[in-house]
């Protein structure tokens, strides 16, 4: 996530360089050939182009709207996860361990670091690479990411797990596919047994348990979103439309500046480069902040800063234990909060 007041112009134009190159070099070829060999016929009317133009503008627009209400999705389901993630830190301290009984040692500190645990299981999951993600397959952003790191890509999950599991729950978490799952069915299993052994009352056992299955389903959510992209048809058509729309702004504005040329000579000719560059880049970086915001868990600049927030969880429920030494908030690097 983008943490600072905007996007500057330096930045996003390091972002859709690539782009741009190409569109200067796809406008410079009609024009020199107009100009040189005078190939009139390169100079076609706008009004057809600005048909195709008005469709790309549509498909586009639609396609931006429908990736921003993922990324909505997404940032809500996370804020969901803040929330019970606190509930369940609180219920746990408060309630188990009924007077009159001796709960084992510690148990307050394993259940909740084990929560931990599956908040860091779960956003290692989030961040797996898919086929049609695009943070670790495409130049522009792999080379944008320098400017950030991304702590799933960089740690070990089993380093990062080792601080919240016994030795025996690493070991069983680390054998299973799905991670995350698993450990929420270790807390639910440690809450049965505390639920026969006396240590945890009856109404507050359906509470916990209530916390976990609404845990599984934000999970689910997330799981979701991650594997059941942006419908690829309708991605394909938004890129074919922008890019055929693209591919004919040069022929169209050298219609338009051909007009001029008796007027104020040939050398009028050279700024159907300039604008043609402008238009395509305005298209074209529409549909790639479609492109960047379809996937909200890839770990791209735009993504929601899961790391973040589950670092902001991790620092609330280890203050609810009462701990001192705790670790500090994540901040943006280079304006970017993953």
């Amino acid at each position: 996530m983008h943490a600072g007041q905007r996007y500057t112009l330096k930045e996003f134009l390091l972002w859709t360089r690539r782009d741009i190159y190409i569109l200067i070099a796809f406008a410079t070829l009609p024009t020199a050939l107009l100009f040189f060999f005078h190939w009139q016929w390169l100079a076609i009317p706008w009004v057809p182009i600005a048909l195709v133009g008005t469709a790309a503008a549509f498909i586009v627009g639609f396609r931006n709207t429908q990736t921003y209400n993922r990324l909505w999705e997404a940032r809500q389901i996370y804020g969901a996860i803040v929330n019970t993630s606190r509930a369940w830190g609180m219920l746990v301290k408060d309630n188990i361990g009924i007077p009159g009984t001796d709960p084992q040692p510690g148990i307050h500190q394993q259940m909740i670091y084990r929560h931990i645990a599956w908040l860091t299981a779960l956003r290692y999951q989030l961040r797996e690479n898919r086929a049609w993600e695009n943070a670790r397959s495409k130049p522009s952003y792999i080379e944008y990411g320098r400017l950030y790191r991304v702590e799933e890509w960089e740690t070990r999950l089993d380093e990062a797990l080792k601080p919240f599991l016994s030795e025996e729950d690493l070991h069983y978490v680390l054998s299973r596919k799905n991670r995350a799952t698993h450990i929420i069915g270790l807390q639910s299993a440690q809450l049965k047994a505390l639920k026969s052994q006396g240590h945890i009352d009856p109404l507050d056992y359906v509470e916990l348990e209530q916390l976990l299955v609404n845990l599984y389903e934000q999970q689910g959510k997330c799981e979701r979103l991650k594997n059941f992209p942006y419908p690829r048809q309708f991605a394909t058509i938004n890129q074919m439309f922008i890019r055929l729309f693209v591919c004919l702004i040069p022929f169209g504005t050298l219609g338009e500046f051909s007009k001029l040329s008796d007027k104020l000579g040939s050398w009028i000719i050279w700024l159907a480069i300039p604008f043609s560059v402008i238009i395509s880049w305005v298209f074209m970086a529409m549909e790639k902040i479609g492109e960047s915001t379809e996937n909200p868990f890839e770990g791209s600049a735009n993504d929601v800063p899961v790391t973040a927030m589950s670092r902001t969880i991790e620092i609330d429920l280890r203050e609810m234990l009462g701990e001192q030494d705790l670790p500090p908030a994540l901040a943006p690097v280079n304006n970017i909060l993953m």
